[in-house]
């Protein structure tokens, strides 16, 4: 079904909670929080699906969205462990895991889009309109979104200052 390998189910299938997890922490709380109980679930799923990436990519910016996404979630979660920092670690913290997000979500649309509905997908073209205006919106969402929790971000740091 929609021409998956085993090992592509195991990527899309572990990957998948990351969607409804990041969706409802960026709802809920304005950004991916880490200690959480969703966010350690967000982790986990998308170490999942980065590191399958690997095994399933077709696309040599598959590699780069994978090694990217890894990159990003370390760094991610692993800044507010470090000594130092204090007031740049939320800062550094909500970027890069609204990254993995974005990276997270490029590849998903672009999958689906090109693999729904089974036998005749919407796009089979990567230079679809369709794909570039649903890619061009995750951008936008990007750039709105980040420019959003660090407005927001910067005023909170105010206020306890």
């Amino acid at each position: 079904m929609f021409g998956i390998s085993p090992i592509g189910w195991v990527h899309t299938l572990g990957s998948l909670p990351a969607i409804p997890l990041a969706l409802y922490m960026l709802i809920r709380h304005g950004r991916i929080v880490p200690g959480s109980t969703s966010g350690i679930i967000y982790f986990i799923s998308m170490v999942i699906g980065a590191a399958t990436a690997f095994l399933v990519a077709h696309q040599p910016v598959s590699y780069v969205i994978g090694a990217a996404t890894i990159m990003l979630l370390v760094a991610g979660y692993g800044v507010g462990r470090l000594p130092g920092l204090e007031r740049t670690k939320r800062f550094i913290e909500t970027i890069c895991l609204s990254l993995t997000v974005f990276l997270l979500m490029v590849p998903t649309v672009t999958e689906t889009l090109r693999r729904v509905p089974d036998g005749h997908p919407l796009v089979t073209d990567l230079k679809s309109p369709l794909l570039l205006g649903a890619q061009g919106s995750l951008l936008v969402l990007l750039i709105v979104g980040l420019t959003a929790q660090i407005v927001y971000l910067r005023r909170q740091g105010r206020v306890v200052a």
